[in-house]
């Protein structure tokens, strides 16, 4: 017996030895979602269910590491639980979804079953671990291609509801692309070449497990090449459901929500519906996107209201989103977009010290998405 069980201690000990040789780090303990980061979706949207990662697909979105990654290989195992279903893996990405979509900015490695369909398989888009850059990054892709996007050099990747496992290598911007054992695709020249991990939500359920991590020797990715920090960024908006706001008869007459995105509809303005947070806030940082419809006449700027300053969103362009950060320092709002500073304005001395954000109904059709705050 004694034999015995030191036979199993040595076998202990020789695991654990080879364990740390290997040099790979789980990211995923099996039990719950710590060291991920809700970037953007609903609460139930990512879950763990039987030891795996499990994502309903709705809505669109991601979720992301705590910290940022630069040179890795990084394993991690998929399956789709319906036929076509859609997901990536995000390399290098954002913290937060870029402006006017729910992506975070970074280099996608595809995670497509091939019940996807959709018009231009093979020629645009392929089911078999597509590598390319969305949403502001850049990267050179490797061997066939369309535009930016690496195809892959052989169909490996297996349909629902099998697994498939991805080894990313990841080193000094440039990522390769193993699939079920054999690199297919990847490109260099990436821009960001470090930043945050993420899983997407996009539209079908899927499941992950076995993500592990190689961290390998820093190449020095300079700023202007690295994914900005995370500052404290927490959603307002689910992308579902207006969960987080208050609501009245109003506000469901005049407000919805459709593809992540907080729509209000146009018609006569009603103070009334104005959309307001439950949470409310002292020294903070908003970020808004904003889309005003094509109107007929002059549309109205869009207001966004903090302790009932009115905060006008000027410049906001027809047709198109963009991206507004809102500063409350004390009395002091500051509204900006881009580098741009836009308006300095100041709350009453006679408010609460705490505040809500609400969206003001001014009557012109407007589309509101990746609503964020931060405390200061």
């Amino acid at each position: 017996m004694k034999r015995f069980c030191a036979l199993v201690l040595l076998a202990a000990a020789c695991h654990a030895s080879a364990a740390e040789e290997d040099g790979f780090v789980s990211l995923f303990n099996g039990r719950n979602l710590s060291g991920w980061v809700n970037a953007n979706c609903a609460p139930e949207t990512w879950s763990v269910r039987d030891g795996l990662i499990h994502c309903t697909g709705h809505p669109t979105g991601a979720m992301r590491t705590e910290r940022q990654y630069e040179n890795f290989i990084l394993e991690v195992e998929w399956r789709h639980l319906a036929s076509g279903g859609n997901s990536g893996v995000f390399i290098w990405g954002t913290p937060i979804a870029a402006p006017g979509v729910p992506f975070l900015r970074g280099i996608e490695v595809q995670v497509l079953d091939h019940g996807f369909n959709v018009k231009g398989k093979n020629e645009w888009y392929t089911t078999h671990g597509d590598v390319f850059p969305i949403h502001g990054a850049t990267m050179k892709p490797f061997g066939r291609h369309n535009g930016d996007r690496s195809f892959p050099s052989e169909e490996r990747s297996k349909g629902t509801p099998e697994w498939n496992h991805y080894r990313i290598v990841c080193t000094n911007g440039v990522l390769r692309l193993h699939v079920n054992g054999k690199e297919v695709s990847g490109g260099q020249d990436c821009n960001y070449r470090k930043g945050y991990l993420a899983l997407e939500s996009e539209g079908a359920p899927v499941e992950f497990r076995n993500i592990r991590i190689k961290e390998l020797p820093s190449s020095g990715a300079p700023p202007e090449l690295s994914a900005p920090l995370d500052r404290g960024w927490r959603p307002l908006f689910n992308g579902l459901d207006l969960r987080g706001w208050q609501t009245n008869a109003a506000t469901a007459e005049r407000w919805t929500v459709s593809g992540e995105r907080l729509v209000l509809k146009q018609g006569a303005p009603n103070s009334a519906s104005t959309l307001q947070t439950v949470g409310q806030f002292q020294n903070a940082e908003f970020i808004v996107d904003c889309n005003v419809s094509k109107t007929e006449g002059n549309a109205p700027s869009p207001i966004v209201q903090i302790g009932g300053l009115d905060v006008p969103l000027t410049g906001a362009p027809i047709g198109k989103f963009q991206r507004f950060v809102i500063t409350l320092k004390g009395r002091e709002v500051l509204v900006s977009s881009g580098d741009k500073e836009l308006a300095r304005l100041k709350l009453s001395s006679s408010g609460s010290a705490s505040r809500s954000l609400a969206l003001r109904d001014m009557g012109s059709a407007v589309t509101f998405m990746n609503l964020y705050a931060r405390d200061l």
